[in-house]
């Protein structure tokens, strides 16, 4: 390597170290790498302008902050000269490394040494030529490393250990063991409500509009996680993040990773991997929900997929179709002789197709299928049911409720309620701490959460008396028997419970498809 004139040359020595350079041996060292860079342009007499490390990063990533920092300054003017140890600390990408050295050092009037590889493009050299080989080769290791390292957390996830940056809402790192996750129990009251109001009914929507409504932390503002793009609904539950949650396994101690997949090792960006691709690892860590109910809300959350329109809410939504066609019955609204709002079923089919003669309208009032439907259970249910048989059950129901007033689901829901409270005062003493939280502002929030506190217990309290001094077990088992099947008309989740389907055929016969190995029910 020759230079006429080695004061119009102002020197860039640049230097990377990566995590999987150091097997290589100490030789790849950032002191080695910059005794050996100086030692080179002492003994050609060259004028160093800086030196640029990137200790710690990626060959294939060149969106490193030396690197750029040194493009910088070769687009300012300022450098003319880069030299590094070999090619492979230029970078791992050989499509890049060929930009920079076929394309972006000669339209900057920039020249490249690589000491080892015997690189020079300021002269004519045989070395030179094969430069884009070596830079495939140097490619190859980097694509090797990423297999292997691939390789190893497959091989985690298959075994239950999580590898991932931050567990799902509701739990946290387990403070000794690695790879292992605990339930938080700052958060875990708030996954047990939202689940217990999704399987009262409620959608996803209203659920997230009942958290915000109440104050609750969103899982990203718990963690502390800053936003890149703030918008309108920044900081806010949705009904998408709801839905993640009901359908996530790992509610119910079920390890659940590999939903998503970078493209490749040269790139930063994912895509999400369809379930079937998911490594789900089944017991390992304590559930927060049991599965029964996780069975039960999923039972809720499918039936309404078959839904077109949210716009209008009856009993029988996502569970009638065609008997004809098969396809979901449409609902439409109309008015009656006295001008009130009447719900009709229509096929959805004929709908589309009415001139073409595809299937009949089926129409119908909802009123009338659903109340059909409904009767036909709680006939069933009746005579499945007998009273006198579950006046024991319920008794000793009651009996076990009375002795442990914790599993009374009022109790469980104000207890709920005063955790999160609870948590919330933390979080806010701790931001008026730091000072993101004025004083006069703590104390207003203070004040008004003290005052749903001092409620929430009061009304506690009361229930603890009155479990304490109940009435006679055998006419509060009555009662619950007969409320039971009085209520049976109404109940969209024991409906969902017990039947897959519902039929209409264009006589206005209904089918009835049970999700046990019972007959249908034709009537």
């Amino acid at each position: 390597m020759y230079f006429d004139n080695p004061s119009a040359y102002h020197a860039a020595l640049y230097i990377r170290l990566s995590k999987e350079d150091e097997h290589e041996g100490p030789s790849q060292s950032v002191q080695n790498q910059q005794s050996l860079l100086q030692t080179f342009v002492q003994q050609h007499g060259l004028s160093v302008y800086d030196t640029y490390v990137d200790d710690g990063w990626s060959g294939t990533n060149f969106d490193r902050p030396g690197f750029q920092h040194m493009i910088a300054d070769i687009e300012s003017g300022k450098v003319n000269l880069v030299i590094t140890k070999d090619l492979s600390r230029l970078g791992r990408d050989y499509i890049l490394t060929g930009h920079y050295m076929e394309r972006y050092f000669p339209e900057h009037r920039v020249r490249y040494i690589s000491l080892l590889d015997g690189i020079d493009t300021g002269v004519d050299s045989t070395a030179n030529d094969i430069t884009p080989f070596r830079a495939i080769m140097n490619d190859m290791y980097a694509k090797d490393i990423s297999k292997k390292i691939k390789s190893v957390k497959r091989d985690k996830q298959r075994k239950g250990l999580f590898i991932g940056g931050k567990p799902v809402y509701g739990y946290k790192m387990h403070p000794t063991e690695k790879n292992k996750i605990v339930i938080d129990e700052n958060v875990a009251p708030v996954v047990r409500r939202i689940f217990a109001l999704a399987l009262s009914g409620m959608s996803c929507r209203q659920i997230a509009a009942l958290l915000n409504q109440d104050g609750v932390l969103t899982p990203s503002a718990y963690a502390h996680l800053s936003i890149t793009r703030p918008g309108m609904y920044s900081g806010l539950w949705s009904g998408e993040r709801i839905s993640e949650m009901l359908q996530n396994e790992t509610y119910i101690g079920n390890m659940v990773q590999g939903r998503r997949v970078k493209i490749s090792y040269k790139s930063k960006k994912c895509l999400n991997q369809s379930p079937e691709h998911w490594v789900i690892v089944e017991g390992t860590h304590e559930p927060i929900i049991d599965t029964e109910t996780f069975q039960k809300v999923q039972a809720l959350l499918n039936s309404r997929r078959h839904t077109r329109s949210r716009t209008y809410d009856f009993a029988l939504k996502g569970l009638i179709f065609c008997h004809e066609c098969g396809h979901p019955l449409s609902v439409i609204n109309r008015k009656n002789a006295k001008g009130d709002d009447v719900l009709y079923l229509i096929c959805r089919t004929y709908q589309r197709n009415t001139r073409a003669g595809v299937c009949t309208s089926h129409s119908i009032q909802e009123q009338t299928v659903t109340r059909a439907v409904f009767s036909k259970i709680q006939k069933l249910c009746a005579s499945a049911l007998q009273p006198d048989a579950l006046f024991p059950i319920a008794s000793k129901a009651l009996q076990k409720a009375q002795a442990n007033t914790a599993h009374l689901s009022e109790l469980q829901g104000i207890q709920s309620k005063l955790d999160i409270l609870t948590a919330n005062l933390d979080q806010m003493y701790a931001d008026h701490l730091s000072g993101l939280l004025s004083a006069e502002d703590f104390a207003r929030i203070y004040q008004r959460v003290n005052q749903d506190r001092r409620a929430l217990e009061e009304r506690k309290h009361e229930l603890s008396q009155q479990a304490s001094c109940p009435v006679s077990a055998q006419d509060h088992a009555h009662t619950l028997v007969q409320q039971f099947l009085q209520t049976l008309d109404s109940n969209r989740a024991l409906l969902v419970s017990l039947i897959t389907r519902v039929e209409l055929t264009q006589d206005k016969e209904i089918i009835l498809y049970f999700r046990f190995h019972a007959p249908e029910a034709i009537f």
